[in-house]
């Protein structure tokens, strides 16, 4: 067995709407295709890749804290997602890996879910 590489992360939210439309303002990524589940959700795809699985549930349900810490996107335009950043008031930091040619940019989704978009040089 060999794993190859995070397919997705499954996300519970009462704010299901809010967070489509998020998901697409801030970061430019679009709810797409998603099999028709006795439940309610969306798909949010980077290219043709569903990434970002959002549960429908219920205020109480949300509220549970999760047990995942963050997830992460590769990409490339630091500068272009920093000026989108403020231009949407969206709180973020801008945070270099120790040891790495990394850098981070760190923000939250609006249910508080951590996410950071990593930047290489060469993908600049």
């Amino acid at each position: 067995m060999k794993i190859n590489r995070l397919d997705h992360v499954n996300l519970r939210t009462d704010k299901l709407e809010q967070m489509i439309e998020w998901y697409d303002r801030v970061l430019g990524l679009k709810a797409g295709f998603r099999p028709n589940f006795p439940f309610g959700g969306a798909w949010i795809y980077v290219g043709d890749d569903p990434v970002i699985h959002l549960v429908e549930v219920d205020e109480e349900c949300a509220s549970t804290e999760p047990k995942i810490e963050h997830f992460a996107f590769q990409a490339s335009g630091q500068q272009d997602l920093i000026d989108h950043l403020q231009t949407l008031g969206i709180e973020h930091s801008v945070d270099p890996v120790p040891g790495l040619s990394i850098t981070q940019i760190n923000l939250a989704d609006l249910d508080g879910n951590h996410i950071h978009i990593d930047f290489r040089p060469e993908t600049e």
